[in-house]
C-alpha cells in the first residue's frame, strides 16, 4: 500500500514573515489546519496506513521539496486549506487538481464526496482544475511529483463554515481520512511499492491538428511531451526551473500543461490518449498582455464567460460586456484586458469587499479626497469609461478621445505601464496582480475557443 503525505496549508517564512495563511477575526488558517491535520493523521494510522506529516515550519516551496525527496511510486499527497473571503456569504469545500488530468479530477471528487458524507452541512463546491484559481496554477498540484490535490475545507470568513471547522473538527477529519484512504487504494492498489523501476505509458501528440512523429508519456496521469517539441515551438524553458521535467528512455520530457503559460493551447482526449497542442491561434499571442490594442472576443463570449463564473452576474449589469467593448474601442484599449481586470476587481461582479455595486466602479479606482471606499460613478457606462481611461493613462501617451471622467487620470505618469504585468504594485499593491489578470484572460480565451 502506498503512503499518504498530508500538509497543513501555510507555515514557515514567506517573504521574511511567518505565513499564517488567511486570517478572520481571531482565527488563522495555519493553526486551524494544523489542528485538523492532527486528527486526520492518527485516524489514518489506526486504519493501517503509513502517513507522513509535513513539518509545520516549512514554507510552500520547502514543503514541495520535502515531499519530492521522499516520494515513492503509489504515494499520494494532500494539502488542506481554509480560505478567507471578502464576501462572508461564500462558503463550502472544493478540491483543486492539475488541469487536463481526468483521473485526478475523479480523485478530487472522491475526496469531496467522502467529506460531504461525514459532514453534509458543508456545501460541496466541486472539483476544479488549478487553472480556475487566481494565478492560473497551483504549485502544490503542479510541482509535487506525486499525485497531489489541494483541498479547501471551508471559509473561515463564513460564520457557518467557521463553526464547522472549529466545532465539527472530528467529523471533518473522519471525512478527509475516508477520502484519503479510498484515494490511496485507487492509486496504489494492494500491491507492493518496493519496486522502484517505473514504466510510463506512451501517448499520442497532435500539434496544430497534425500528428507529431514522436510520442509523449503519462506520468501520474499527467501528459508530458519531449523537450525537442518544446524547442520547435520556440519556447525557452531554460529559465523556468519550476516546470516539471522527467528523463525517460534517454529523452527529456516536460509537463504539457506548463506550455499553457506560454500561450499554447493544451487539451487532452482520454479516448484516443492524445494530448493536443495548438500554437496557431485566432489572436496574436504576443499581444495578450498589451493594454493598448483590440480585443478578440465577442459580446456573447464575454457574457457567457461572466455567467459561467457567476450565474447571477448579469442580473444587475446585463450590458457590461457591451459597455466594455464600446468604451475600450473608442480609446484604443484592449477590451478583453479591461473586462478581465474588472472580473478580478469585483470577483466576477460578486463584489463583497470595499467595492459596492452601487458605486459602478468596476476597476477598483481610487477617489480624490475623502473617499475611503474608492470612486463612485453615476452610471455603469461612466464607471466603465473611467476604468478604460485609467488603463489608457498607464499604457499610452495618447490623449483621451472622450471627456475625462477618471478622477485620478492626471496623477498617473503617462505610459508607465503598457503591459498588464506592469500594473502590479501600481494599480494594486499585490505584486502578482498582473499575473492574476492574465490568468483570467487565458481562461476567457479558452472558454471562447481562442486558446
Amino acid at each position: 500500500m502506498g503512503r499518504i503525505f498530508i500538509s497543513a496549508g501555510h507555515g514557515g517564512i514567506e517573504q521574511g514573515v511567518p505565513d499564517r495563511g488567511s486570517v478572520s477575526g481571531n482565527l488563522t488558517e495555519a493553526q486551524e489546519m494544523i489542528l485538523l491535520r492532527d486528527q486526520v493523521v492518527p485516524e489514518l494510522r489506526s486504519r493501517g496506513f503509513e502517513v507522513l506529516s509535513v513539518p509545520d515550519d516549512l514554507n510552500l516551496s520547502q514543503t514541495i521539496q520535502w515531499i519530492n525527496s521522499r516520494a515513492r511510486p503509489g504515494d499520494v499527497a494532500l494539502e488542506i486549506h481554509a480560505d478567507a473571503y471578502s464576501n462572508p456569504s461564500v462558503r463550502g469545500s472544493s478540491a483543486f487538481y492539475i488541469a487536463n488530468n481526468t483521473e485526478r479530477k475523479t480523485h478530487a471528487d472522491l475526496l469531496l464526496t467522502a467529506l460531504w458524507r461525514r459532514l453534509p452541512q458543508l456545501p460541496n463546491r466541486g472539483a476544479k482544475p488549478d487553472t480556475a484559481t487566481g494565478l492560473g496554477r497551483i504549485a502544490f498540484c503542479r510541482d509535487t511529483v506525486l499525485p497531489s490535490i489541494l483541498m479547501e475545507v471551508g471559509f473561515i470568513s463564513n460564520p457557518d463554515d467557521r463553526f464547522l471547522i472549529q466545532n465539527r473538527r472530528r467529523d471533518m477529519a473522519l471525512g478527509i481520512a475516508d477520502g484519503l484512504a479510498a484515494w490511496s487504494r485507487a492509486v496504489s492498489g494492494t500491491g507492493s511499492t518496493n519496486d522502484t523501476s517505473v514504466t510510463y505509458p506512451t501517448i499520442n501528440i497532435k500539434i496544430n491538428n497534425q500528428t507529431y512523429g514522436e510520442r509523449g508519456i503519462l506520468v501520474n496521469n499527467n501528459s508530458y511531451v519531449p523537450i525537442d517539441l518544446v524547442d520547435r515551438l520556440g519556447i525557452d524553458l531554460t529559465t523556468a526551473p519550476n516546470v516539471r521535467r522527467v528523463q525517460y528512455g534517454g529523452v527529456v520530457y516536460v509537463q504539457a500543461i506548463a506550455l499553457r503559460d506560454y500561450n499554447i493551447s493544451v487539451s487532452w482526449d482520454n479516448t484516443s490518449r492524445t494530448v493536443t497542442l495548438r500554437s496557431i491561434l485566432q489572436f496574436c499571442p504576443g499581444q495578450i498582455d498589451r493594454i493598448m490594442g483590440q480585443g478578440s472576443t465577442s459580446e456573447v463570449q464575454l457574457m457567457m464567460f461572466l455567467k459561467a463564473n457567476n450565474e447571477n452576474a448579469l442580473t444587475q449589469f446585463p450590458d457590461l460586456p457591451k459597455l466594455y467593448r464600446e468604451e475600450a474601442a473608442i480609446e484604443g484599449v484592449n477590451y478583453d484586458i479591461a473586462f478581465c481586470q474588472a472580473c478580478v476587481e469585483t470577483d466576477f461582479l460578486r463584489f463583497g469587499g470595499d467595492l459596492k455595486p452601487s458605486q459602478n466602479n468596476f476597476g477598483g479606482l481610487g477617489g480624490v479626497g475623502d473617499e475611503p471606499d474608492g470612486a463612485t460613478f453615476p452610471s455603469a457606462r461612466l464607471g466603465v469609461r473611467a476604468h478604460v481611461q485609467q488603463l489608457k493613462a498607464y499604457a499610452s501617451l495618447e490623449p483621451l478621445v472622450q471627456e475625462q471622467v477618471s478622477p485620478r487620470f492626471r496623477f498617473v505618469t503617462r505610459g508607465i505601464a503598457p503591459l498588464v504585468e506592469q500594473l502590479s504594485g501600481r494599480w494594486s499593491a499585490d505584486l502578482q496582480y498582473g499575473a492574476r489578470i492574465l490568468a483570467v484572460i487565458r481562461r476567457l480565451y479558452e472558454s471562447a475557443g481562442l486558446l
